[in-house]
């Protein structure tokens, strides 16, 4: 079912209204994309990764409903938080995971369709997470770039409606930012 980012958007403003009802309708017209989109990051991990695309999408939704104050833009804007939620919830857990191995505290887990863990991907989303964390302090916006075409999946177009920029800005930005963070996870 084709559904339109305009009524997307009107959902997203009604639910931001206190419209309770609106969220009802809004929740299985965006599920499937954030499905999509979480499954686009897992597709990269290799084998054995951090988490599997349902329970990903799954906290970050739980996440995204809990947010009060954000004041939802449109369909882009939602799919960025929605971006920067499933960043922060891998590196999240892969910083859990890792302080399990040192003998951190440890949790008892069902098997299912929950955590599967990759050791070596955690030390690289969270040495990722730091470069982002430097990028950040430095070029803010190119930070976001990042953010919201490698975490969350949006295109070119996508992007620059987030930010308010052209598509040349983003494609420049993102050209950077790819180059600056590969300098710096090679340090």
């Amino acid at each position: 079912m084709a559904v339109s980012p305009h009524e997307v958007t009107q959902l997203l403003q009604r639910w931001r209204n206190g419209d309770k009802a609106a969220l009802d309708k809004l929740t299985p017209l965006v599920y499937d994309e954030l499905h999509r989109l979480a499954h686009q990051y897992i597709s990269r991990e290799r084998p054995g990764h951090t988490l599997q695309t349902t329970a990903l999408v799954n906290e970050a939704y739980v996440r995204l409903v809990e947010q009060k104050d954000v004041k939802w833009e449109n369909r882009a804007h939602f799919f960025a938080v929605s971006a920067q939620v499933m960043r922060h919830i891998l590196v999240d857990y892969a910083r859990q995971h890792s302080s399990e191995k040192r003998g951190g505290f440890f949790q008892q887990v069902t098997l299912g369709d929950d955590l599967v863990v990759s050791p070596e991907r955690t030390a690289e989303l969270v040495a990722l997470d730091e470069a982002m964390q430097a990028l950040d302090e430095i070029h803010p916006r190119r930070s976001k770039v990042v953010e919201l075409r490698y975490f969350g999946g949006l295109n070119n177009t996508e992007a620059a409606a987030v930010l308010k920029v052209s598509e040349a800005t983003i494609q420049r930005d993102w050209r950077f930012a790819k180059a600056w963070l590969y300098r710096e996870l090679q340090q």
